[in-house]
């Protein structure tokens, strides 16, 4: 008998497949936008740049200037520009910090938004924020923030580069790992969950040896399409709360601390959770944690967290960040326990 469960269901729109960036003058009036502001970061600008002029008189101009973890004084100086030119909506093109800078700006004004994800992060399915304020970063989660249309086409993923797909790509799994043993978990989200490890973990290796294949890269989409979908429908635990402590607070890069902390995680409620991670282990030989870091080594990603940039001398400050206001969890989430984690991910030891 199935047990009792509550699932709710994310109403984005999505559209999906090669070619689909072309609509996006469609989507955008489809939502009956007059002036949307673009964002992207920096690096992203040349590009944000031609999708403003693709929209024309319905783009009110381009702000380049997202960063990782959504500060909210860059937010502060978005929503000015998007004040200034009478925006009515956003369109954000690019990874997450784009994506979160538009989801950062829906939060406070409500702001329909449009998303073109160029990576394989998962978070333009959510209705959860993650800024940084002071050093600090917190999560909020509230229907206002999820976008209302994702366009998600293979071929402007085809110039991602390997080492940026893989860690994204891993990112986007750790949602889906975390997902299976969610305290809100549901079979709906826990099927989700298994299909899009599955599509990435197959995914991933065929892009590190043909990167500009576009079926592959469109499997990749699919796969962060469903783990970013599971992440916007359940809570999260442990392994956010050390992302989000490591990224806030000691400004690591993001989706390279998912992919190493990831395997620690894992393993760390591995035996608290065996029933519910069994399904995920089954496609990584067995042993999950063991199995995500032997996987993720095989496709060069990063393994340490000293490699990131983390002294080791920060790792006392971050256990006792990570356990101070702890996520729900299915292991206890003890000091002791966290510190033991972090001294193996720091190392780029194999997971225990």
């Amino acid at each position: 008998m199935t047990a009792s469960f509550i699932y709710g269901i994310s109403p984005a729109r999505i559209v999906f497949g090669p070619g689909s960036w072309a609509r996006v003058g469609e989507e955008v009036a489809r939502l009956g936008l007059r002036r949307a502001l673009v964002l992207s970061t920096p690096y992203q600008q040349a590009d944000a740049e031609a999708l403003a002029a693709r929209l024309g008189e319905r783009a009110a101009g381009v702000f380049a200037r997202a960063a990782m973890h959504t500060p909210t004084e860059v937010t502060q100086q978005a929503l000015a520009a998007y004040e200034a030119a009478g925006a009515d909506g956003v369109v954000a093109l690019g990874g997450g910090s784009a994506i979160g800078l538009g989801k950062a700006i829906a939060w406070r004004n409500d702001a329909p938004q449009v998303v073109i994800p160029i990576t394989y992060a998962g978070s333009e399915v959510t209705p959860i924020l993650g800024q940084t304020e002071d050093g600090v970063k917190t999560t909020v989660r509230d229907p206002k923030i999820l976008p209302e249309v994702v366009i998600y086409d293979p071929e402007l993923t085809l110039g991602l580069p390997v080492a940026m797909s893989v860690t994204s790509g891993l990112n986007a799994m750790a949602h889906a790992v975390e997902a299976v043993y969610a305290q809100d978990r549901n079979p709906v989200s826990s099927l989700l969950a298994v299909e899009g490890v599955r599509a990435l973990r197959d995914a991933l290796p065929a892009i590190t040896a043909a990167p500009r294949n576009a079926q592959v890269r469109g499997q990749a989409l699919y796969g962060s399409w469903l783990c970013g979908t599971v992440l916007g429908t359940v809570g999260m635990a442990l392994h956010h709360k050390l992302c989000h402590t490591l990224g806030g607070s000691f400004d690591l890069p993001h989706a390279e601390t998912h992919a190493v902390v990831l395997p620690h995680a894992a393993a760390y409620n591995a035996q608290a959770a065996a029933a519910q991670l069994r399904p995920l282990a089954g496609l990584f030989g067995g042993d999950l944690g063991g199995g995500l870091y032997d996987f993720a080594r095989s496709l060069g990603a990063p393994q340490s967290l000293r490699e990131l940039g983390l002294n080791g001398a920060q790792l006392d400050r971050a256990a006792n960040l990570a356990v101070r206001n702890p996520y729900w969890n299915p292991r206890p989430v003890e000091r002791g326990a966290v510190r033991a984690l972090l001294q193996r991910a720091w190392e780029g030891a194999r997971p225990q």
